[in-house]
């Protein structure tokens, strides 16, 4: 089975029968064929399968009023006392209510709201614990700010709490695998999603993890999971992909992710980057200290919006924002 990643590009020049990529502000010409059996080689774009080319170039629908035609930022807000980078800073009530709004002034379309940590070895925490973390938060957050609110869990019963506290989005690093009730009520609701691919638990998804080829099992598994969900009532428009880095992968494992994250818009979804912060940054740029990975998390970052990702979900949102600034403007300057 071939597989199609375009190669995206934002020049000015772009020539005549270029495609646009996720209807978004990248476009292609050439389309790098993958497959499990046969070296990888080049074609033009105009040879793809009408419904691939289809999925490649329509416009994503708004998530969650979000428009899908420009970079959108979502920050960050872990309610938790040991998330890998955070951890502790805003478990006060007030302190996390004040820094979402602060996150909303600088920029960030969405919040999203966690109150249990996912890094590499953390335990899981009690249903009663997690919904006594985020509901109140995201209640106030509601209180102050239109802006929208994605609940970051696993849990039906913290996602019910955290809706009814006025959370507009489901974000499940579990690909919605870990409670069989959770898609169901997502799909009840009308909720958006974002499904991310994760290789084992929290507890043990940083042991060793392997794949027989990470770029097309994570893009099969993302693809199963996509039709699951819209199996159940999700229609495609209101799912977002996220290939979950650092979650069971090694350094080589999110390199080749990030190479080629474009593959990933063939699955007709908006993408999602969460690289904010994370270790292999630390490891690549000699920042043991999280909170010292800003310039690597940006580098990422842009490096994703151009490849076409839709959402960057960040931990540093007024400096996210800027990059972003700059990147728009030098990329698609005017010439004088």
């Amino acid at each position: 089975m071939p597989y199609y990643r375009p190669i995206p590009r934002t020049d000015r020049a772009r020539p005549a029968g270029a495609l646009p990529l996720a209807g978004g502000w990248c476009w292609f010409d050439t389309v790098e064929v993958l497959d499990r059996a046969t070296p990888a080689h080049l074609m033009s774009a105009a040879d793809l399968p009408t419904d691939m080319a289809d999925r490649l170039t329509a416009p994503r629908a708004p998530i969650a009023t979000l428009d899908m035609g420009q970079p959108q930022i979502m920050g960050i807000l872990n309610v938790t006392p040991d998330s890998f980078s955070d951890g502790g800073q805003h478990f006060d009530p007030g302190v996390a209510i004040a820094h979402a709004r602060a996150m909303a002034t600088a920029g960030a379309a969405i919040l999203d709201i966690g109150g249990e940590s996912t890094r590499p070895g953390s335990a899981p925490v009690a249903i009663d614990e997690e919904i006594a973390r985020t509901a109140p938060v995201i209640a106030a957050i509601r209180a102050q700010t239109a802006t929208p609110i994605s609940i970051d869990t696993r849990k039906t019963a913290v996602a019910r709490a955290a809706h009814h506290a006025g959370a507009n989005l489901i974000n499940d690093v579990a690909g919605f695998t870990h409670d069989p009730d959770l898609a169901p009520f997502a799909s009840r609701h009308a909720l958006p999603v974002c499904v991310m691919h994760a290789q084992g638990t929290p507890e043990t998804m940083q042991q060793d993890p392997l794949y027989d080829n990470v770029l097309l099992d994570i893009y099969d598994w993302l693809a199963r999971r996509i039709e699951a969900l819209i199996a159940l009532g999700i229609p495609r428009a209101c799912i977002v992909t996220d290939p979950g880095i650092g979650f069971g992968k090694t350094q080589a494992h999110n390199l080749a992710l990030l190479q080629n994250l474009s593959l990933f818009h063939g699955l007709g979804c908006p993408v999602l980057l969460g690289a904010s912060r994370k270790r292999f940054i630390g490891d690549i740029s000699n920042t043991p200290v999280a909170a010292d990975r800003i310039p690597g998390s940006l580098a990422v970052a842009l490096c994703a919006v151009a490849q076409g990702a839709h959402i960057l979900r960040v931990h540093d949102v007024p400096e996210t924002r800027a990059a972003l600034d700059l990147w728009r403007a030098v990329t698609f300057a005017s010439t004088p």
